[in-house]
């Protein structure tokens, strides 16, 4: 018996070593992350990006613009105080077991916001690798850096490949990360975040972040909105959401909530609620104020509540949403200066709602009739025919019938706008490019070159020709 097992375990071992050689499938989408192209702090220099003055911590983001996925690392200038709160039905996190603890120590060093889903948890233990790399010395627990992490989904309906940020963007962005600036939209983390799925509203969402100073205290707070939900206004509008055509003329989150189950059925305003229910929301708040283990965790459950106005409906069954509290010590006021742990709490709700508002990006344009169409021969037409590969997921045929271009969806996934189950025209437009009516942007540009790009832009996917 322990023969028949051993030769079970050595067939086991030869399939794993086989798994890895350069002809496997395994190898070469290995070989594809490698290879991908870094940006490192993209955004810092646009007008959306939020700067404050708090050099207790650092801020960098990476992305791989070839997914586009992204990550987003808040590096400590010293081990701080911190809780975390988890709610929802699918979070996924990294030591926040050990947060929840409670410990009257400060012990954490950064916290890292990553897309990619269960393999975006790699860049968490990456950085604290990159901690130790760092000059981490002497053995002692109080040595040993503690990294702290959550993810989005962000594959899917969102992009058509399952690039992910991995070690090497985690650690090139701790090195790159700088105070005082944070990039909103869609940028590190929230680079393909979308929300609003639940009624079928798929608006694109990103990372926000807001900064309020009173008196000697300063509060900081960051989320990447990846919600079911809605991201809603002060006065109860949608901030953003690809209506049905049918939906009527200004509506509210409210009428759309009032309408539960119908509202996101056929029939009603919407269409059915998408099949992919994959979402979070990922958020931190800095506090400078000196604050006990009790105190920390207290603000974090009172803001992630309030978190609920912002964002409707809020931490359902498929939302995986970890709130992460951090203190700086840095503000230790008198027992007559010091500001109560209900008034920071009620202060940090209103920044945090800045906060989500903030991370929702400028939407592309739906076209949801068809456009005039721009006459194109059909000796252009055919040559941009063809097959076209995005990933090993997603392939997109293309033919000429009739003196139209069809587009159809071959690979294991639909194209966004570009099913499977049958063709659909591509309409020429006057700007030289094509786009699929609907509800929801799904627009081509051809470079002559045999290279396809789809939706151009911060969410752009790009398809080269095969045939």
């Amino acid at each position: 018996m322990k023969r028949a097992g051993a030769g079970r375990m050595l067939g086991v071992a030869m399939v794993a070593v086989a798994a890895m050689l350069p002809s496997s499938p395994l190898f070469a989408q290995s070989a594809e992350q490698d290879a991908l192209k870094l940006t490192l702090n993209d955004g810092y220099d646009t007008s959306a990006a939020l700067r404050f003055d708090w050099p207790a911590f650092k801020i960098g983001t990476g992305q791989y613009e070839a997914g586009p996925t992204g990550l987003t690392v808040f590096r400590f200038n010293r081990k701080m105080l911190a809780a975390v709160d988890v709610r929802g039905g699918g979070p996924g996190t990294v030591n926040t077991e050990y947060l929840g603890i409670g410990y009257p120590a400060a012990e954490l060093d950064s916290v890292v916001l990553s897309g990619g889903s269960w393999y975006g948890l790699e860049a968490v233990t990456a950085v604290n690798t990159a901690l130790k790399d760092e000059g981490y010395r002497g053995g002692n627990w109080d040595n040993v850096g503690l990294t702290v992490g959550s993810i989005i989904y962000d594959f899917g309906g969102r992009r058509l490949n399952e690039i992910y940020p991995d070690k090497r963007l985690a650690q090139a962005a701790l090195k790159a990360a700088i105070p005082g600036v944070f990039p909103r939209g869609a940028y590190g983390a929230g680079r393909s975040a979308i929300s609003g799925s639940i009624f079928g509203c798929n608006a694109h969402s990103g990372q926000g972040g807001a900064f309020r100073q009173v008196g000697d205290l300063k509060i900081a707070a960051f989320t990447v909105v990846n919600a079911l939900g809605v991201v809603t206004d002060r006065e109860g509008r949608t901030a953003a959401c690809y209506p049905d055509k049918a939906w009527p003329a200004g509506f509210k989150t409210h009428d759309i909530l009032a309408g539960t189950p119908d509202s996101g059925k056929p029939g009603w305003t919407g269409v059915a609620p998408s099949a992919e229910k994959k979402n979070t929301t990922i958020s931190l708040i800095v506090v400078n104020q000196k604050m006990e283990p009790w105190e920390l965790k207290r603000l974090a459950i009172q803001v992630h509540t309030s978190m609920a106005r912002g964002i409707q409906p809020f931490q359902t069954e498929f939302d995986g949403d970890v709130l992460y509290a951090v203190s700086t010590a840095e503000y230790m006021p008198t027992d007559d200066t010091r500001i109560s742990l209900l008034d920071i709490g009620t202060i940090t709700s209103e920044v945090m709602w800045d906060a989500i508002l903030s991370a929702v990006p400028p939407q592309p344009r739906a076209v949801l009739e068809a456009p005039p169409h721009r006459v194109v021969d059909a000796a252009a037409l055919r040559k941009v025919s063809g097959r076209y590969r995005f990933s090993a997921l997603a392939e997109l045929d293309l033919k000429v019938e009739d003196g139209r271009l069809l587009g159809q969806a071959v690979g294991e996934r639909k194209i966004f706008g570009i099913p499977k189950e049958n063709a659909v025209e591509l309409v020429p437009t006057e700007t030289g490019d094509y786009v699929v009516p609907g509800r929801y942007p799904t627009l081509l540009r051809f470079d002559g070159r045999g290279r396809v790009t789809i939706n151009p832009g911060r969410w752009q996917q790009h398809g080269q020709k095969r045939r």
